[in-house]
Parts: C-alpha cells; sequence; structure tokens
C-alpha cells in the first residue's frame, strides 16, 4: 500500500530530525525538499506545522529562526514507520546531511538573541553549542537596540563566535 505524500513528507522530516543529533531549522528541512524536487515549500511548512500539533516534533524560535527538535513521541512513531520511506529518499536524505553536516550543525549551534533588562539595556545572550552541551555562553549588556541586534548578527558568524570562543580558552588556561 503506498503512502499518501503528506504522510510520506511527515515521515522523511522525522526521519531527518532523528539522523542528526542537533535541531535543524525551518530553511534546512525546506532546502532538502525543494533541492530534491520532493514538493513545494508549502507543503513542508503544512507538514511541519502537523508534525507539531500532534506532538512529533518540537518547535523552538529564537530571532526569527525556528528550529525543530524529534520529539519522543516523533521517534516511537518513526520506528513502525520509518521503512515505508523509500529507500532512494532516505539514500537522499543521509546524502544531503553527510554534504552539509558541518553548515547544519554549525547554523544550529550558533545561537543569538536578546532582551530589554529592566534597567533599560539591552543583554545580547550569545552562545556556542555542541550537541546537548554548550561550549560557551555570554551575556552583554548593551545601551544601544542597534548595537545588540549588531552584536547578534555578527555572533552568528562562525569565525567570530570560535575565535571568541578559543580566546576565552587561550586567556583562562
Amino acid at each position: 500500500m503506498a503512502l499518501e505524500p503528506e504522510t510520506l513528507y511527515k515521515l522523511i522530516i522525522m526521519h531527518m530530525l532523528n539522523k542528526v543529533d542537533f535541531p535543524l531549522t525551518n530553511t534546512q528541512i525546506a532546502q532538502f525538499f525543494l533541492e530534491n524536487e520532493y514538493t513545494t515549500y508549502f507543503s513542508v511548512q503544512r507538514s511541519i506545522n502537523e508534525l507539531i500539533e500532534n506532538g512529533f516534533v518540537f518547535l523552538n524560535v529564537n530571532r526569527n529562526t525556528s528550529y525543530y527538535h524529534l520529539t519522543s513521541e516523533g521517534r516511537e512513531s518513526l520506528k513502525f514507520f520509518e521503512n515505508k520511506i523509500p529507500n532512494q529518499i532516505v539514500d537522499d536524505v543521509d546524502m544531503f546531511l553527510i554534504e552539509n553536516k558541518y553548515e547544519l550543525r554549525n547554523e544550529a549551534g550558533t545561537v543569538s538573541d536578546y532582551y530589554r533588562a529592566a534597567n533599560g539595556d539591552y543583554i545580547v545572550h550569545c552562545q556556542v553549542k555542541e550537541g546537548d552541551s554548550t561550549l560557551i555562553e555570554l551575556n552583554i549588556a548593551t545601551p544601544d537596540k542597534d548595537i545588540a541586534s549588531k552584536m547578534c548578527a555578527n555572533w552568528q558568524d562562525k569565525d567570530t563566535s570560535q575565535k571568541i570562543y578559543q580566546y576565552v580558552l587561550d586567556n583562562l588556561t
């Protein structure tokens, strides 16, 4: 019995999230589907939203970027139906993840955000994660929202965040 396309899209998304030890962004998931011409952007978004509504995928939003994690319910469901995904698609997912793993991990592992503190300053929160481990986490106060936004954007540049991490290690050890 063939799967409905929408069901297959959901299984592919859950399979992708199960294969990595870090969250994937909306853009990364959509990129896979669009590059391989499996479906439209809107079908991917509909599938992701239904997975969230059904509790199979957890959504975390940070600075207008959506990060998706597979829930334990999603992992359990995938165990029963993963074999329904055609082998060619599994191979395409695996190849996409292998070819893009460094970029995917960096994008998901380098996080920055800012918020307004009670004293009126903006607190810039910067973090580098590897899997479930936090490598470095900084909170920096600045009086200006534009500076806070620029600091967040600069932190997202992997060279900047890695240089700062290395600088801290070198000077504290």
